[in-house]
């Protein structure tokens, strides 16, 4: 990290809804959530791709004052770290009301941000942030270590969503008035990648003593905007901090806004139609088909668009312990029947999103050409001979005579994008001569049923194969040892799949800060999924921003020293260099 060196263990599974929402490992459409784009133009797969998510930071000329609405997908359930689901939505609201203590920057680096900075000891154990000096809580509780250590008591409580992250810390130590040590059972090059989500959002503990039960109605934290009121399913409105501790390069005083109102509008038609109508000025969107429209009402000047696809992609995820998905010959043969384009295609992400082939995207420093040209390409023939092993194998997993043909079941949620996605996986997997149940599973059914806490073993996973979202725009020692740490004690790990190389690459992603050791691990790691298969691809995710032309700045926003932030990544932003062009 920069400022901090940069470059989980997680508990059994009592924790897991937490370990979902941290890692945003959620069933999704297939290239429908993520980021990694500017304004729709570049070079990528396909005309029109996306390739940036930042752009330079305008604040040369700003307007101050005025208010901004943002629809969002979704309501969140509460807005205190460690109880509310920071998902997408979520996180554009709390990314408001608190500042974190660490940012990622459009390099990838993450960079202290309410930290002055935060800083290693040799063995990657420790975890000492220092905190800049003068910053308030909305209530004027002043931002400091001891603060900070009545947050953590609160955020590692068994209660708390955040207590699979923080497992792995031993003791929270406070060092002085402003510093204070993480001290971590293990190893973890990564750790500071946490401080830039929910673990690393401090809020008031004055506020929250006067009133736990109701704090996440009412929060208080230390970002630019504070609370006023939030009716839940309507919106919640936010005013400017008059204290906020940031000002901008020219020495303005942060935030530009007057008022930030969020308002949930999960029916994507109703959203984009407010900021058509100029009811919204921000709408939020995580399909492709509407990454699409978006960008045909910025191309006809109507709006603009900010477009990310990052790390996440969507795809299937089998259940190595469930046959005959056990046996990799399946799996590789159904990786080979697939057609990625046609797909796409289905998800209307053609020149937006392209094939994946692994758990980084082409404009990740971890992703690897050796690794996309090994990647299982669309082959019936091979699928065939691969299928034609195993069911004249008399020992075939599955415990059918020989010579009879593969059966799976392959479960989505109902959804009307997944259903499609869903059906083109099952006439390609027919197409070699597989049988294919579909299956529609409701959402929460869907997770769950991927967690198996009442399988045998147990969280052994109760499902063949799933249609899935994986990956995210994290160090790739959290997003790997989540997805692929031993089965046995790691409830993410919904593919059951782990193997020694894994392991072993693991432990060097982390206690390496070397980018070359770790890149060498990344790609160890994914060339061995070309041949194993624990999942399969379909594109890269997709997400948008769109806005009236007069909101500036969404995907420009800095962090302390001049750092330009990772833009809409996820679409999702920092608030307090928005503003409104008169």
């Amino acid at each position: 990290m920069r400022e901090a060196s940069t470059p989980s263990r997680h508990p059994r599974a009592w924790r897991l809804l937490a370990l979902l929402l941290t890692f945003g490992l959620v069933a999704a459409a297939c290239g429908d959530d993520s980021g990694d784009g500017g304004d729709g133009g570049g070079d990528g797969e396909g005309e029109g791709a996306i390739t940036s998510t930042t752009v330079e930071s305008d604040v040369d000329e700003v307007t101050t004052g005025g208010t901004v609405v943002v629809a969002l997908e979704a309501e969140t359930n509460n807005w205190q770290p460690g109880v509310g689901s920071f998902s997408n939505p979520g996180t554009n609201v709390a990314r408001a009301i608190y500042d974190t203590i660490a940012a990622r920057g459009a390099d990838g680096e993450i960079y202290p941000y309410l930290a002055e900075s935060i800083e290693p000891n040799e063995d990657l154990t420790e975890w000492t942030v220092t905190l800049r000096e003068g910053i308030e809580f909305h209530d004027g509780t002043p931002l400091n270590a001891a603060a900070v250590e009545r947050n953590f008591a609160v955020i590692s409580a068994d209660d708390s969503n955040l207590l699979g992250v923080l497992a792995q810390v031993e003791e929270f130590r406070v060092d002085d008035e402003l510093t204070y040590t993480y001290v971590l059972a293990e190893p973890n090059v990564a750790f500071p990648d946490y401080l830039t989500g929910a673990t690393g959002m401090p809020f008031s503990p004055d506020a929250y003593d006067a009133n736990p039960d109701g704090f996440g109605d009412e929060p208080v934290g230390a970002g630019p905007f504070q609370f006023v009121s939030w009716t839940r399913d309507n919106e919640i409105r936010l005013e400017k901090n008059p204290n906020y501790w940031r000002t901008d390069a020219n020495g303005n005083q942060l935030p530009y806004l007057d008022e930030l109102i969020f308002r949930p509008i999960p029916d994507e038609d109703s959203r984009f139609a407010s900021v058509e109508a100029g009811d919204a000025q921000v709408g939020q969107t995580l399909r492709q088909s509407f990454v699409r429209r978006a960008r045909e009402a910025a191309e006809n000047g109507n709006m603009q668009t900010f477009e990310a696809i990052g790390n996440n992609g969507g795809g299937a995820i089998f259940n190595t312990l469930r046959p005959p998905v056990d046996d990799v010959r399946v799996r590789q043969a159904m990786a080979h029947a697939i057609i990625q384009e046609d797909l796409i295609e289905i998800l209307g992400g053609t020149g937006i999103t392209p094939p994946q082939t692994q758990y980084f995207s082409p404009d990740s420093p971890w992703f690897s050409q050796e690794v996309a040209d090994a990647w299982p390409q669309h082959d019936p023939e091979r699928a065939q001979e691969l299928l034609n092993e195993y069911i004249n194998d008399p020992n075939r997993s599955d415990g059918k005579a020989v010579g009879e043909p593969v059966s799976v079941e392959f479960n989505t949620p109902p959804d009307p994008s997944l259903i499609l996605t869903s059906q083109g996986y099952e006439s390609m997997w027919r197409a070699v001569g597989i049988d294919v149940t579909l299956n529609s599973v409701e959402q929460a059914e869907h997770i769950q049923n991927a967690i198996g806490a009442d399988a045998d073993p147990p969280f052994s996973g109760n499902y063949m194969i799933n249609i899935w979202r994986m990956g995210a725009n994290e160090d790739p020692y959290i997003t790997l040892e989540a997805a692929f740490g031993p089965w046995e004690s790691e409830p993410t790990n919904f593919t059951n799949y782990t193997s020694d190389n894994v392991q072993e690459q693991l432990n060097v992603l982390a206690t390496s800060t070397e980018f070359e050791e770790r890149y060498a691990a990344v790609e160890s790691i994914m060339m061995e999924f070309t041949e194993q298969i624990p999942n399969t691809w379909t594109a890269g995710t997709a997400t948008a921003l769109y806005a009236d032309n007069a909101v500036r700045n969404l995907a420009g926003w800095t962090i302390p020293g001049d750092v330009q932030g990772d833009g809409v990544m996820n679409s999702t932003v920092y608030w307090s260099e928005v503003w409104l062009e008169e």
